[in-house]
């Protein structure tokens, strides 16, 4: 199958992209550092329509969140790639929405506190798991592509 559709800007994520990327729960962020060395992982996300957040939650790691190795990488080069996805065993129902954007880490601010709240009411899990005025990620669409049955 072929991409079925490409954007260019964030204001041009057309109907049908906004809907399958706000209707999901679950993306793929990827970051690289500053020599270009890739890393993924799985996110949870929360989209206003033209922006991606994402929270450090008290979820157990290995590292004090500011030192995660998405926030370095994001510091480092804020070039990243998003993948929010369908997968089926039925292959033609396969689909998935690849965000290509800039990040940047909100430590305060309006935006950093309405992220918050956006990710609270899609999460009720952060109840227990996110603190107030937690650090949050903000990726700036600068492309969209769909494939498949978006």
């Amino acid at each position: 199958m072929k991409p079925n559709t490409t954007l260019s800007s964030m204001l041009a994520i057309d109907e049908q992209a906004r809907k399958f990327i706000a209707g999901h729960r679950v993306a793929r962020l990827a970051t690289s550092d500053a020599v270009g060395a890739p890393h993924a992982i799985p996110i949870c996300y929360a989209f206003d329509g033209s922006r991606i957040y994402s929270a450090l939650d008290l979820k157990p790691k290995q590292v004090e969140g500011r030192r995660l190795k998405r926030v370095r990488n994001i510091e480092a080069n804020p070039r990243v790639s998003l993948v929010i996805d369908d997968y089926s065993e039925d292959w033609s129902a396969l689909a998935y929405v690849l965000v290509q954007g800039a990040a940047e880490v909100l430590n305060n601010g309006y935006e950093r506190d309405r992220a918050e709240e956006m990710l609270r009411q899609k999460y009720p899990q952060y109840d227990e798991l996110l603190e107030r005025g937690c650090t949050v990620l903000k990726i700036i669409p600068t492309s969209v592509t769909m494939w498949g049955r978006v």
